[in-house]
């Protein structure tokens, strides 16, 4: 299954909604089948874990869970904010995204 999704893995985003909205991260791993992400600093949970060798000492440890993509929407590398992602063919024939703000081609 090969999903043509609005988010990529190192793109920066915005939180639209949760309890982070408002807040910016960068996209860590993105899970196409579950339509979700992992957004560094972003959605946050406790998790429980036994001593282990990666972690010695064991306890409670903040990481981050997946967020709907729904949810995100990337940031404009021109303007700074939230912007809707479109697609088009550029001079060479190639197929990239842009931001519907600004009308620039996201990287």
């Amino acid at each position: 299954m090969n999903k043509k999704l609005h988010i990529r893995k190192g793109d920066t985003v915005y939180v639209n909604a949760g309890d982070d909205r408002g807040k910016t991260g960068k996209v860590l791993e993105v899970l196409p089948a579950r339509n979700r992400a992992i957004v560094e600093g972003i959605n946050l949970v406790s998790k429980h874990t036994k001593p282990s060798a990666k972690h010695p000492q064991g306890g409670i440890i903040k990481q981050e869970a997946t967020i709907h993509l729904s949810n995100l929407q990337v940031v404009d590398p021109s303007q700074g904010g939230p912007t809707r992602i479109g697609r088009r063919l550029n001079d060479k024939g190639k197929l990239i995204r842009y931001a519907k703000k600004s009308g620039e081609e996201i990287k």
